[in-house]
């Protein structure tokens, strides 16, 4: 039979000093299960406990194996790659390193690698990983020829010339010649456009051989052909004067010499007032309207051979639905032209940028309710074109209030179909011949 501790205590100590250590012994079996509970408790919160210990070292054990995978791999031949450029004033030096290939039977994963082995493996990917990083920035960095194939030329040419901007200038042109009085002339109205799309091609030819210092900087800008180097400035200049000489001569000798000295006119003011101007004040948007609203004057002028009223009602309309275009289309573009240095109103005068597109989005409504005063359009066109002025009107407002991207690029999009719009209400809104108000019977 089992003798108990306090039985074994009272027999070996006896007096008093037995009956202490019999009740001490007895408060220890009694109080001993809560202690260790609680004990236990503590441990679990404050401690790792063997079984954490276990699990942490089997995910240390396979996160080491899978990073041992990943590192090392095989390969069938040393790779000798460029790994480190170090240029000097005299010439650029480049040290090859060649690797040795690393192989997994080298290392063996059943064992814990050690400290010297694992920075080893850490080097060899960081190495692997810079010969390729080495690899494309010296592809980026090295200067490559262009070759201008004979294919790729036309689509080159095309945008040196910026032929959407060219197609809205012969657009607007062929709806000047379309609203003047007088029968249709359709041999006139092909040389018209010819000539005009010419000179238009040899002036933004001329614009972007004056400003590659300046489009390589930015972003809207940086992959222009001159810029690329995909053609040579020779043969841009050689292309802008082959657009140059016939496109004026065709409006001089083909059309009349009014138009012709327009067309001319206008490749001078777009390519030494408004180019150089861009650099040097605000002021450049005012003569790029001007250069804008030419065109359909140029229309005009084709037909009838004289300047009317008509034709100055016709630059005023593609004069202010300029502002409202370009102002929110630069408006979301100012990050790039200060890092291109050019002087604009969305950069230096955002204020009067808003200002004046809104100003110029009401000017678009007094301009159509002219119209047909001044004989252009019957009285219907004020009316049918209300509606989209007033709605780009609009939009001109919230740009000059919120004056965010959101609000420009809304403005911005608005005139993009604006303006063709517009003017195909004129076309069909337009005064029959024999019709004008205005006109005085003739005495018998």
């Amino acid at each position: 039979m089992a003798t108990s501790p306090h039985t074994v205590s009272s027999r070996l100590l006896t007096g008093w000093v037995g009956g202490c250590v019999w009740y001490l012994e007895r408060r220890a079996m009694q109080e001993s299960p809560h202690k260790f509970m609680h004990l236990f408790r503590n441990v679990n919160k404050q401690w790792i406990t063997f079984q954490h210990f276990t699990f942490l070292k089997r995910m240390y054990v396979t996160q080491m194996n899978r990073n041992l995978r990943q590192q090392v791999k095989p390969k069938s031949e040393p790779v000798a790659s460029p790994f480190l450029e170090k240029t000097s004033s005299s010439q650029a030096k480049a040290e090859i390193y060649e690797m040795k290939p690393f192989s997994p039977s080298s290392l063996s994963l059943s064992r814990k690698p050690n400290e010297k082995e694992l920075i080893e493996l850490e080097s060899a990917s960081v190495i692997e990983g810079s010969v390729h990083v080495g690899k494309e920035t010296q592809d980026e960095k090295q200067w490559k020829e262009m070759k201008l194939h004979v294919d790729h030329l036309p689509g080159v040419l095309a945008r040196l010339s910026k032929i959407k901007l060219t197609a809205l200038v012969v657009s607007t042109t062929s709806a000047g010649f379309a609203l003047a009085p007088g029968p249709f002339d359709f041999s006139c109205f092909l040389l018209t456009s010819l000539g005009t799309g010419l000179a238009s091609c040899a002036a933004n030819s001329i614009n972007q051989f004056f400003e590659v210092p300046f489009d390589s900087n930015m972003n809207r800008t940086k992959n222009r052909p001159l810029v690329r180097g995909q053609i040579s400035p020779l043969l841009a200049v050689s292309f802008a004067t082959c657009c140059a000489v016939p496109g004026v001569a065709l409006l001089t000798w083909g059309v009349n010499p009014l138009t012709g000295a327009l067309g001319l006119f206008n490749i001078f003011l777009y390519t030494c007032c408004y180019t150089p101007l861009k650099r040097v004040s605000i002021a450049n948007t005012w003569v790029g309207a001007v250069v804008g609203a030419i065109p359909p004057v140029m229309g005009w002028t084709a037909a009838t051979g004289s300047l009317d009223a008509g034709a100055f009602l016709l630059g005023g309309i593609l004069y202010s639905w300029q502002f409202p275009h370009f102002n929110a289309l630069s408006w979301g573009l100012r990050e790039d032209y200060s890092r291109g240095g050019y002087c604009m109103m969305s950069v230096t005068h955002p204020a009067l940028c808003r200002r004046v597109a809104l100003r110029h989005c009401l000017a678009l409504i007094a301009l159509s309710t002219a119209a047909p005063v001044l004989d252009v359009t019957t009285w219907t066109f004020p009316v049918i074109s209300l509606p989209i002025n007033l709605y780009i009107s609009y939009l001109g407002l919230r740009f000059y209030w919120d004056a965010d991207r959101r609000s420009s690029r809304k403005l911005f999009f608005c005139s993009l179909w604006h303006l063709p719009l517009l003017l195909l209400l004129m076309l069909t809104c337009k005064r029959p011949p024999g019709e004008e108000g205005d006109t005085a019977e003739p005495q018998s």
